[in-house]
């Protein structure tokens, strides 16, 4: 079975570390045989420093499906040119701050006190100017005003609002994680996250767990506090290990 994790919020809750214990639980699932899969807003360049040594090597998702790595190697989709001229057009009309996301290299205005600048692994990138990046896959908005999401709903980009962070993470149309997930060849799955990005996980997983209390949760199959996702990914394994999940899907 492959096992999917988003990461902020779901198994790292500090931005930089995952617990002790639920590190110990994602080796169990792969001690079981199972898969563990990473799928994450953050582009495989963030997601990987979270990680112990002994992951960075699963399949993982970036940038809700812009980004895919089997393990050897990383594959991406990005703004067509045309639209990314609109994109950045619109952008600079309105002086909007944003993180714009390339294959590898980024660029950022936004203020450096907010978690997703701290979460750029700047010691591998470069923080460049907007129109010198190439295959840029991910532009996140910052406080966008109502024109700005007005015009938006006009291309043929794909929206994600993080209401929490008073932001919007725009990505090429009919991109998601669930997308980035079928081009690893992953079909069938169990999926634990905790945001508005992961309703797409939660509505094409066999069994779900929301992390923390968040409107997606009616998504899920069940939601667990924080404290508590180490002793559910060992429930989850147990419960397919055991032959048990019939009974949880039905």
């Amino acid at each position: 079975m492959n096992f999917v994790f988003d990461i902020d919020g779901t198994v790292c809750f500090d931005g930089e570390t995952i617990d002790s214990s639920i590190i110990q639980a994602l080796e169990e699932i792969k001690a079981a045989g199972h898969q563990v899969i990473f799928a994450s807003a953050r582009p495989i360049r963030d997601l990987l420093p979270v990680l112990p040594k002994s992951l960075q090597q699963e399949k993982l998702v970036g940038g809700n499906g812009a980004y895919t790595s089997n393990g050897e190697k990383m594959d991406v989709i990005h703004f067509q040119d045309s639209l990314l001229t609109k994109l950045i057009t619109l952008v600079e009309a309105h002086q909007v701050t944003y993180l714009a996301d390339s294959d590898w290299d980024y660029a950022f205005t936004g203020e450096e006190t907010h978690p997703i600048y701290k979460n750029i692994n700047q010691a591998s990138a470069q923080n460049r100017e907007l129109r010198s990046l190439s295959k840029l896959c991910k532009l996140v908005l910052f406080q966008p005003p109502q024109r700005v999401i007005d015009e938006l709903a006009d291309l043929p980009v794909n929206i994600t609002y993080y209401k929490g962070e008073n932001a919007i993470d725009i990505s090429p149309l009919g991109i998601n994680k669930v997308r980035g997930l079928h081009s690893l060849q992953v079909q069938e799955f169990i999926a634990f996250g905790n945001d508005s990005n992961d309703q797409c996980l939660f509505e094409n997983a066999l069994y779900s767990v929301c992390v923390g209390e968040h409107e997606v949760e009616q998504y899920a199959s069940i939601s667990v506090e924080k404290e508590k996702v180490a002793a559910m990914i060992t429930k989850a394994l147990h419960m397919y290990g055991n032959q048990e999940m019939q009974g949880v899907y039905s």
